[in-house]
Formats: C-alpha cells, sequence, structure tokens
C-alpha cells in the first residue's frame, strides 16, 4: 500500500470520528460567573462604591453584619467586605503571575522536549527531576524568609519559579501522549515542518490539559499565599488579603468570629470554582483530534 493511501486512510478516519464531548452544565457558568465577579471586583476596585479598607472607624468595632457594613468590621473598624474585595486583588495576581512565570517556561519546554526526545530531553528532564526533588512549598519558605523586605513580586518570582517543574512534567506528559498518535504522524509524512506539527497538530489537544492544570495551578498558589500570611511571609499589612485576614481573626475569633467566616467562605468559593471549572474543562475536551 503506498504512503499517500496510508495518509489518506489517517485523514479519513480522524475526520469521521465523532467527536462526543460532554455538556459543561448551569453549574459551569455559575461558577464562571462567580470567578468574573471576583475578578471585576478586583480590577475596579478603586472605582468601586466600597468603604476603604483601611480606613479605622473605632465607633463600629466588631461590628456584626449591617445594611452599612455587610460583613461586619474589624478589631480596628475596617470594613470586612471592603477588604475581602481588596484582598482578592492579592490573590489573583499572585497565582495568575506565578502561573504565567510557570506556563511561560515550563510549558514550551515540555512540548519540546516530548517531540524531539533525544539528549535534549533526557537533559532537561534531569534537570526538572532534581528541581521537583526538592519540597517546593519548605523551599518558597525559605526563600522568602530570607529575601526581605518582602513583597507581592517576590512571592510571584518564588512561585513562579518553584512551578516550572510541576507545569513541564504535565505538558511533556501530555505531548508523549499525542506525539505519536495518527494524526501527527500522517502530518509528518506529509512533509509538514515541527513548528507547523507542534501548533497546529500537538498544542491544540494538550492545550486543555494545559488550561485545566492552570486552573488547578491557580487554585493551589490561593491556598499557598494563605499559608504564607499565616507564617508572616506574605505581603506586609495593613494590605489586605484573604490569608493575612484569616490570620488577625485567630486572636479575635471568639468575639468576632465574622472576620474568619467571610474571609474563609470567600477562598473556599473561589477554589471551589476553579477546581470545578478545570474538572468540566477535562471532561468537555476529553476526545480531541487534530487535523490536518
Amino acid at each position: 500500500m503506498s504512503s499517500s493511501l496510508i495518509v489518506h486512510e489517517m485523514v479519513e478516519e480522524a475526520h469521521d470520528r465523532p467527536a462526543r464531548k460532554k455538556k459543561l452544565g448551569v453549574l459551569f457558568w455559575i461558577c464562571v460567573g462567580w470567578l468574573v465577579l471576583n475578578f471585576i471586583g478586583a480590577i475596579f476596585a478603586n472605582v468601586l462604591p466600597l468603604e476603604d479598607p483601611l480606613f479605622q472607624n473605632y465607633a463600629v468595632v466588631n461590628a456584626g453584619p449591617s445594611l452599612h457594613h455587610l460583613f461586619g468590621t474589624d478589631d480596628l473598624g475596617r470594613d470586612i467586605f471592603a477588604r475581602i474585595v481588596f484582598g482578592s486583588r492579592v490573590s489573583i495576581e499572585a497565582s495568575l503571575g506565578s502561573m504565567l512565570i510557570g506556563f511561560g517556561i515550563g510549558a514550551p519546554l515540555g512540548m519540546l522536549s516530548a517531540y524531539r526526545r533525544g539528549k535534549f530531553d533526557s537533559v532537561v528532564t534531569a534537570v526538572m527531576y532534581v528541581l521537583l526533588a526538592f519540597p517546593a512549598i519548605i523551599a518558597t519558605i525559605a526563600v522568602l524568609s530570607f529575601w526581605t523586605p518582602r513583597s507581592l513580586l517576590k512571592i510571584i518570582i518564588v512561585v513562579g519559579v518553584a512551578s516550572i517543574p510541576l507545569v513541564y512534567r504535565v505538558i511533556r506528559g501530555a505531548t508523549l501522549n499525542y506525539s505519536t498518535r495518527d494524526f501527527v504522524v500522517a502530518a509528518k509524512v506529509q512533509g509538514a515542518t515541527d513548528r507547523r506539527i507542534l501548533m497546529k497538530e500537538l498544542l491544540p489537544n494538550v492545550a486543555p490539559v494545559g488550561v485545566s492544570f492552570l486552573l488547578i495551578g491557580i487554585a493551589t498558589v490561593v491556598t499557598l499565599e494563605g499559608a504564607l500570611a499565616f507564617l508572616g511571609l506574605s505581603v506586609n499589612p495593613p494590605t489586605p488579603s484573604w490569608g493575612n485576614m484569616i490570620n488577625e481573626s485567630i486572636s479575635i475569633l471568639q468575639t468576632n468570629p465574622w472576620l474568619a467566616v467571610f474571609p474563609s467562605l470567600a477562598m473556599c468559593l473561589f477554589l471551589l470554582c476553579l477546581n470545578f471549572i478545570g474538572d468540566r474543562l477535562r471532561s468537555h475536551f476529553e476526545v480531541s483530534e487534530g487535523k490536518i
């Protein structure tokens, strides 16, 4: 059988195969809407009709939820709702910035290593596995402890660099899974360049895995920022963040439980939505074929 006939059969098989995709569902869009609200609040917090998150009103210290203060106030009379909205900036900026570094370096390296293989793959994979041998959380805490004064940019850099090996491993595994598929082999037989195969055949199939892991990574960094706040390694007070607010509530939990409840609820809903969306997207794009 000629090579052209084999290629033709591969193309026909790829085109005729039905693309069965699971529906995203109403809950998926509810979660998307909640995340959009969080992002809008974080971006436009300065222009929204909110209280100054740093203003201390000692006339309403530790007040409960009311029409004037929807989530109540803290032990310094600061509005909890305003601090939650402004505090979302820290979590969102830290997570997006860190993942931008991780995917900007780890994803291209993972795809190139899995596609080219050989010595390049062996060397890069060995380096990444050496980096993975170090506990990322402990390494992050150690670096931030000595790299003073602390800032959000430093947190983004440290966490972003620590995420590179994880991103590399996931993207490399996904690329290996598709690099030997029929549509990739057919593209090679037809004389497609490596760049076209990577961008047109592999990337569309690897992207859903990357997006799913990206959302999980964002959720992980949000949780990590909260953990760093407990250790005093996040942004310095009085800058609000969800982690800082939860940490501040420990000393007055019995007198003002609202200070712990609402920031924890905001973080919990944000994380649940991210994980649910990531899981739905992975299921939705489970069956995917590149087109030649």
